[in-house]
């Protein structure tokens, strides 16, 4: 059996396990499967000419399979939008993801594949060179812009109520950053980590920032912190990592991060302090980002059965 082979096979597992979770109603792991599934076909489809085993316009069907998982991953998370992309949808796909070799019909949706950026691993981009100070410049700094509407980000539903235990939601309402208008497509990864930086929830991505005014990036979003709070171990913590793309660099770059630890939770309005990257798990050598009166704004709310 070939290379290819096995990966489409691979491929196809992992399409049909994640289609399974979405038709039982197990909606967080169907999200984390298509998700996984959407990041290793952009991968692919980002690939370059000689290091791939597909023709470009298998990897322009590759990308948009891509793209359908990320709506269909969106459309879990979302109870608003009335256009969603249904599972029904989405499973008009299982013929082509088993057979992209021989596929050369049109493809079923008018989508787009998701514009070529080299996607990095949590953590990989502290391993490229540093982030130059960018002066502000006053191109887009202070004005009002709204962001383009894109696929949002990888937030996951709350998890059911338990009996005498505690969820959190955190609003994460805007960041405050002296180039603020410059930032293209940013957004914010949240990881809560023990004291050795591992995971202990499902890592989540904000969508892309609602506007940009002033000195503010603002987002207005809740997240719904995947364990209860009697479950996190003291030493704990939720981060917060500002990532914005870098067009000369063609990569989304980790710009700040903020932290909260177990005795900040609490009901209510919060600032944060945000530290320079690399993001620092452990929180053994933080520096402040700025001395500028600039925080990351929070709201949080409890839910107690």
């Amino acid at each position: 059996m070939t290379e290819v082979t096995k990966l489409l096979q691979k491929w196809h597992a992992s399409f049909q396990k994640g289609t399974d979770f979405d038709s039982w109603g197990q909606l967080v792991e169907a999200i984390d499967e298509y998700q996984i599934l959407a990041r290793q076909l952009q991968k692919e489809a980002q690939s370059q000419p000689n290091s791939s085993e597909f023709t470009d316009d298998q990897k322009k069907v590759i990308g948009k399979l891509a793209t359908c998982l990320e709506l269909r991953s969106a459309a879990l998370q979302s109870s608003q939008s009335p256009e969603d992309f249904k599972l029904e949808d989405l499973k008009k796909l299982e013929p082509i993801i088993k057979n992209i070799l021989t596929y050369n019909k049109e493809f079923p949706f008018d989508v787009q594949p998701v514009p070529l950026r080299k996607i990095l691993a949590p953590g990989e981009e502290e391993n490229l060179e540093f982030e130059e100070e960018e002066e502000d410049s006053g191109a887009g700094a202070g004005s009002p812009d709204t962001f383009p509407i894109r696929v949002p980000g990888t937030l996951l539903p709350r998890l059911p109520s338990e009996p005498g235990m505690t969820l959190l939601t955190i609003k994460i309402e805007k960041i405050g950053l002296k180039d603020a208008g410059q930032c293209i497509d940013p957004y914010i990864t949240i990881s809560v980590k023990d004291l050795n930086g591992v995971d202990l929830t499902p890592v989540q991505d904000t969508p892309v920032a609602s506007r940009k005014e002033d000195m503010y990036v603002h987002f207005n979003v809740d997240i719904e912190i995947q364990k209860h709070t009697e479950k996190l171990m003291q030493g704990a913590a939720i981060f917060f990592e500002f990532k914005h793309y870098k067009p000369k660099k063609r990569f989304t770059s980790t710009k700040c991060f903020a932290f909260m630890e177990m005795d900040e939770i609490k009901p209510g309005q919060i600032v944060i302090e945000l530290y320079k990257k690399p993001t620092d798990f452990k929180r053994k050598k933080l520096q402040l980002l700025t001395k500028k009166p600039l925080y990351l704004h929070l709201h949080q709310t409890l839910h107690k059965e």
